[in-house]
Formats: structure tokens, C-alpha cells, sequence
């Protein structure tokens, strides 16, 4: 528990409603999207302004006080469980749009708004923000910016790091910063806004963001490409964008997860496809036919079974409903479901799909495959029992050899979900010794008592690499 003057103080910031430390609200801050991780707060706020935010970083700096600031709490590598205790900061009073300029296509936000809610705003005036993370009925645009969070969009569009313009933030201190603005190109000085974005509540807490708009597409067009060869399909996304074409859409799941999404979603999914290509294009009408009909040409030259045209625009979007569904579907199947996301060069990705096969036969684990096929974003995804410690160790090895492949084949240990707690021990594989020390230092210059999410991004040891004997 914190020292009854602290608590008095935060509390007499935002209001007695609004900081809690009944066992009910801790428990429900005890953890997020990530399984086997959780660890009690000693209290959770709600603050509702920059203003508030301010004042409470300034106690807990005084008292030295950790500090995680926490959207929906959907992250997927731990990142907003408060391991080493402290306050949780639940954003999501903050949660207005505070303006759409039509002249500069921006719209200025506050972090606790729910990504969805966003998006169909924007789209109500005819405007169009890309960034789609699967959980963006939950997530908010707050916690997409922690993490830099991905999409199906992010093929053709980019991710969050691509359209977050301007941001106001909370130091650890309690001073408040504010970095870009509505502006295309600014030079001064070293760029504050990306390095904010995707920094995972460690370097600051964000209380505002300045987003880029664009016009929306003309018209789009969806396919499902079924294949009874799985190297076939991994091989056809290479395949497309080698032809010089980029879908909005360019997704993969192999037969596990079309199975239980087919269970869940009732699509009358072809179950003896050992994979399906989910690809979506969008642009001027001219345009669209003629990628599409290009892209129909390169599946079937790699051997499709079936290549299939949405007839509708409903149908379009319960495939990729469907699709955005595969992690909910895959853990109706066992007590814990391990969701990660190994990244390749995209000309990569078939041979990082069969080194995911052959490391799950090795050691005998449940591993699902899907993903964002298009920019190299795989999500092998282990279903298991936590209670079974054996086979959670095997688990633990199996995407160890995971993370080392997607390095050996020129990836990475994280596209999306962060690095938090779960990947901390594998960072230094991707960074070296001298990024980390380099990262750190940017730490200790924004966080000089290291209260803002400790415990995260950095492991007190990195974990052994792996060596790899390819085909054993």
C-alpha cells in the first residue's frame, strides 16, 4: 500500500471516486491480455485531464513511486502488468476527440478513446485513419500508440507510427511536452513523436495525439485464395509483391486456425485447405480490377485450389471480421493460448511458416499460424494448460527457436505486440549489446528514477541464444 499521505494527495487530485485501492480494482489491474502474468498494483487512478496527469506524476516522483499507464489493457507481451507494484493509470476518462481540422485532415485526440469509436467517427465525415489493430474494439488509440500497433492495413498503409503527427505528453518530473504538431515536415531537433510512439509507457505518458488523415479509397474488392499446399500459399505473397503490387490486405491462416475460425464464425470455410489467402484491394475502381485479376493470375500459378471474389460488400467484411477474430477463436480451444508475432522480410515468409512447422513438431506443441502475411508480421500462436508445466516449458523452447529463426531469416523477435516483459529477455538478440546500452540511456535521460512501467522493455539478463541446426 502506498503512505496514507501520498494516497491522500493523488486521491484529493482527481476526486475520491477516482483512486481506488479496494482489492476488486486492483485484481482488475492486475493484468492484461498477456497469460501467465500478473502482479497486484497498490492502487489505481482515473485521472480526466493533462492537467491531473501532471500533478499526480509530480507525486509519485516526489514519493518515488512506480507508475503504468494503461488503456484497455489488451497488450499481448505483458507491458501493462504492474510488476513491481505502484499506481495503474487507467486512461480512459480521457477519451474525447477534441477536433477533426478538415482543412489540414488531422483530428487531435485524447488517448483513452476506443480505436473503433474513432474510426467510424472519422469515416461518418468522409475521411479515413488506416491503422486497424485486431483488437480495435477495445483498444484505444492511447495504448495503439504505446505499442505502434500494427493491423491488416499495415501492408499497403503503414502502422501507427505513420500517422501519429503530434503529441502531448507527461514527463516523469510532471512537466508537460508537447512534440510535432499539424505539420507535413519539421526538422527541429531530434524527432520526440517517434520516438514516443511505440516507447510502451517507459519513456513518458501520453495525454494528447495529433493524428494524419487521409481521403478514403474509391472502392475495394476482397478475395480468399484456398490452397492445398502451404508452402504455396507463403510462396504466392512473395509472389504478389514481386508483380509490383501492394493489397491493402494480404493475410494468411493455415488450416488449424480455419478450422476454429470457420467453428466460431460459421463461414463455411473449406476445412481440407492446408491455407487461405485473405487478400483485400482498394484504390479507383479501374485500378482495383486490374490488381485483382493480376493477383487471381499469381495464385493460381502457385497451384490455388479455389480463388474466390467476395460478391458483396457484407461478405467482404465478414471475412475480415473472421479473420480479425482467429486469436478469440483459437482460445475457445485450451485453458492458455500464447499469441506471438515473429517478423520476416515479406520474400521470407514461406520459409519462415515451415520453420514454424518444424519447430512445433519438434517439440511436440499446438502451434496455429496466422498473420499479416503481406508486410512479414506472422502470429504463431500455441494453444496449451498452464497447469502443465512440462509442456509449458517445451512451449517456451519452441518459440525461443521461434524468435531465432525470425532473426536468422533477417527478421525480428516483435512486429506489433512490444517488447514489455515477455520479450525483454530477448531483445538484445535483435538490438546487440550496444542498443540496449543506447536504449538505456534514453531511458535514464526521460526516466532518471526509472518509475515510468519498470521492469519493462529491459531484462535483467538476456536470455541464452539458441543455436539453431536447420531441419533437426
Amino acid at each position: 500500500m502506498l503512505k496514507p499521505e501520498a494516497a491522500n494527495r493523488l486521491r484529493a487530485i482527481v476526486g475520491a471516486g477516482d483512486y481506488r485501492d479496494d482489492i476488486e480494482a486492483l485484481v482488475a489491474h492486475s493484468y492484461d491480455g498477456t497469460p501467465m502474468l500478473q502482479s497486484l498494483p497498490d492502487a489505481v487512478i482515473y485521472p480526466e485531464s493533462t492537467e491531473e496527469v501532471s500533478k499526480i506524476m509530480a507525486v509519485l516522483a516526489e514519493y518515488g513511486i512506480p507508475l503504468v499507464s494503461r488503456g484497455s489493457g489488451s497488450n499481448l507481451s505483458g507491458g501493462t502488468v504492474p510488476s513491481q507494484g505502484g499506481v495503474v493509470m487507467v486512461m480512459h476518462r480521457m477519451n474525447r476527440i477534441l477536433e477533426v481540422d478538415l482543412e489540414n485532415l488531422t483530428a487531435t485526440v485524447q488517448p483513452g478513446i476506443i480505436t473503433a469509436e474513432f474510426i467510424a467517427h472519422v469515416e461518418s465525415l468522409g475521411l479515413f485513419y488506416p491503422p486497424d489493430p485486431s483488437s480495435m474494439r477495445i483498444s484505444t488509440i492511447g495504448g495503439n500508440i504505446a505499442e505502434c500497433s500494427g493491423g491488416l492495413r499495415g501492408l499497403k498503409y503503414g502502422t501507427t507510427k505513420d500517422y501519429v503527427i503530434g503529441l502531448e505528453a507527461v514527463l516523469a518530473g510532471g512537466e508537460v511536452i508537447r512534440t510535432g504538431g499539424k505539420l507535413m515536415k519539421d526538422v527541429a531537433g531530434y524527432d520526440l513523436t517517434k520516438l514516443l510512439v511505440g516507447s510502451e509507457g517507459t519513456l513518458a505518458v501520453i495525454t494528447e495525439a495529433t493524428l494524419k488523415l487521409i481521403p478514403p479509397p474509391k472502392t475495394k474488392k476482397t478475395m480468399l485464395a484456398m490452397y492445398k499446399d502451404l508452402y504455396g500459399a507463403a510462396r504466392t505473397v512473395s509472389r504478389i509483391i514481386e508483380s509490383r503490387i501492394i493489397p491493402a490486405t494480404l493475410e494468411f491462416l493455415d488450416n488449424p486456425t480455419i478450422r476454429v475460425v470457420d467453428d466460431f464464425a460459421k463461414l463455411g470455410l473449406p476445412l481440407d485447405m492446408e491455407a487461405i489467402l485473405l487478400i483485400e484491394q482498394d484504390g479507383d475502381p479501374e485500378a482495383v480490377e486490374r490488381d485483382m485479376e493480376r493477383i487471381r493470375e499469381v495464385c493460381e500459378l502457385e497451384q490455388a485450389e479455389r480463388v474466390e471474389v467476395a460478391a458483396t460488400r457484407e461478405e467482404a467484411e465478414k471475412l475480415l471480421t473472421a479473420r480479425r477474430s482467429a486469436f478469440t477463436a483459437l482460445a475457445r480451444l485450451r485453458p492458455t493460448t500464447i499469441l506471438e508475432d515473429a517478423t520476416v522480410p515479406r520474400s521470407k515468409i514461406a520459409d519462415m511458416v515451415l520453420r514454424i512447422n518444424e519447430i512445433a513438431r519438434k517439440y511436440n506443441v499446438q502451434i496455429a499460424t496466422f498473420g499479416h502475411a503481406g508486410d512479414g508480421n506472422l502470429h504463431p500462436t500455441a494453444t496449451t494448460d498452464a497447469r502443465d508445466h512440462e509442456e509449458i516449458e517445451r512451449v517456451e523452447q519452441a518459440f525461443a527457436e521461434i524468435f531465432e529463426a525470425a532473426i536468422e531469416l533477417g527478421g525480428t523477435i516483435t512486429g506489433e505486440h512490444g517488447v514489455g516483459m515477455v520479450k525483454a529477455p530477448y531483445l538484445e538478440w535483435k538490438t546487440g549489446p550496444a542498443g540496449i546500452a543506447l536504449m538505456k540511456g534514453i531511458k535514464q535521460a526521460f526516466d532518471p528514477k526509472g518509475l515510468l512501467n519498470p521492469g519493462k522493455m529491459f531484462a535483467k539478463e538476456s536470455r541464452k541464444r539458441v543455436v539453431l541446426q536447420h531441419g533437426q
